[in-house]
Order: C-alpha cells, then structure tokens, then sequence
C-alpha cells in the first residue's frame, strides 16, 4: 500500500513515518507547509498540488483549514482520503460530506480502536439508563493543541447525544450560569498542559451513583497505526462516508 502524507513535518506526520516502516507501507509522498524535509526518504512538497503524479492513500495529519485543499486533490486524481485532523467548521465537514459522493473519505476525530470501543460501552450505559442520566466529558491534551474541545470529545458526545433528551446541546462553559443543570445538554471540559498526549474521561451519572469510562492514549503510534488501518480499509472502497465504526464492524464480520 502507498500513502501520500499531508502533514508530515508535524509530531503525528513522524509517527505515521516510523509505522509506516513497519508495517511495509511505502510514503509516496510527504506534504508540509514547512519547507521542512520529510525524514523518511519520501519526495517533499509544500503542498499538494506540486505532486504530478500523485499514487496511494490520501492520510491527512495536517490543519483543518486544509480540507478544501484536500478535496479539491482528491477529487481531482479520484483517491481515497483518511482525515485525522481535528477541529472542522460545519463548511468544511460539507466539503468532506460532498466529497464522499464521488470518492471514498474515512474520518475519525480519533484513530484509536479504543475511543470507538469507549463510544459503545458508554452508550450500552445510557441506553441501560433510559437516558435518564447526566453525562459528562472531561479531555485532557498537551499544551500546543490547539483547538478545544478536542475532536474525540465532540465524536463521544455525537456518539451519546442520540440516546438523550430531545434538543441536547454541548456546553463547554458555565461561567456565566447561575441555575440548575438541564437535562439536555452535555458537559465538555478541556485541559491543556505538559505533553499529555490525550486522555477522555466520560461520567454517566444518575441519582445515587456515577459510572466512569476513561480511555488513555500513552504514545502518539497508537494513531498512527490506527490511521494506517484506516488507509487499508478505505482502499479500494466505492465512494462514501467510512468512520471506525465502519473498520470496526467489518473486522467484526470477518472474525
């Protein structure tokens, strides 16, 4: 399999690198907006559209700002896409949505087979609550991410918010509140700070008891290598909307 790394010059884009070594997995290309080199030997390009002859798996690790970048190339060369990035407007999910028409698109706010299966257990918990529950995420990441709250909080709570209250929103600050928690909203609190590379906390609580789901990232090849699965999903796939839950349940089918 051959991949074309968007992103590459960042922490993610290294780790991409190094499994790629791994797991036999060639880097056709690498693309930064850094006029950094890529250390796996691969060509190097500043951005997407200097590649001619562009071949592979299209694995994006780079900014949100760059989906339409990406679905501009994409589209034009007909290839797959893997989108870890974080943090996209609505306007940019609709560019991703309407790329899916034509070409197959995984994205995942979280590369980690573990987030996905955090996902289930905690709606397994709500739906055994009758949704009759307060749930609460708390998310904590390294210093210089920058957007909040991060993408795997957002996919939890989209992940719960089905099984709640009609009209549940996302709040992600109380400040300015002087009144009892509603029932139909999800609380989202962020911590930056050090290195941590991600941790996900969910509290599920109802009158007399609190159940807790944590999941902990300890090493950025965790998303790597999840990235990776997702390329090898997504190849040869007709086109379409792909997220883990997808990967998961064909992993499921073929045990």
């Amino acid at each position: 399999m051959e991949i074309i790394l968007n992103g590459a010059g960042g922490r993610m884009g290294a780790a991409v690198i190094e499994a790629a070594k791994k797991r036999r997995v060639t880097v056709s290309a690498c693309v930064d907006v850094r006029a950094e080199g890529c250390k796996g030997g691969a060509p190097f390009f500043t951005s997407l559209e200097e590649i001619k002859e562009p071949r592979g798996v299209l694995v994006d690790f780079s900014n949100h700002s760059s989906a339409a970048d990406i679905c501009a190339f994409a589209r034009a060369h007909g290839l797959p896409c893997v989108v870890a990035s974080t943090g996209h407007t609505e306007s940019e999910l609709a560019m991703l949505r309407a790329l899916s028409a034509t070409n197959a698109v995984f994205v995942s706010g979280n590369m980690s087979l573990g987030i996905n299966v955090l996902i289930d257990l905690c709606r397994t918990a709500v739906k055994a609550f009758g949704g009759e529950c307060d749930v609460e995420i708390i998310e904590k990441h390294h210093r210089n991410k920058l957007d909040a709250p991060s993408g795997t909080a957002l996919m939890i709570a989209d992940g719960i918010k089905p099984l709640l209250p009609e009209g549940t929103s996302y709040v992600t600050d109380r400040t300015d509140r002087r009144e009892v928690r509603p029932n139909n909203e999800i609380g989202i609190s962020s911590v930056r700070g050090g290195e941590i590379f991600g941790e996900h906390e969910v509290l599920i609580c109802r009158s007399g008891e609190t159940l807790s789901i944590k999941h902990t990232a300890q090493d950025r090849s965790l998303f790597a290598e999840g990235a990776l699965g997702a390329a090898e999903f997504v190849q040869g796939k007709p086109a379409g909307w792909y997220t883990m839950r997808d990967l998961l349940a064909e992993k499921a089918n073929s045990q």
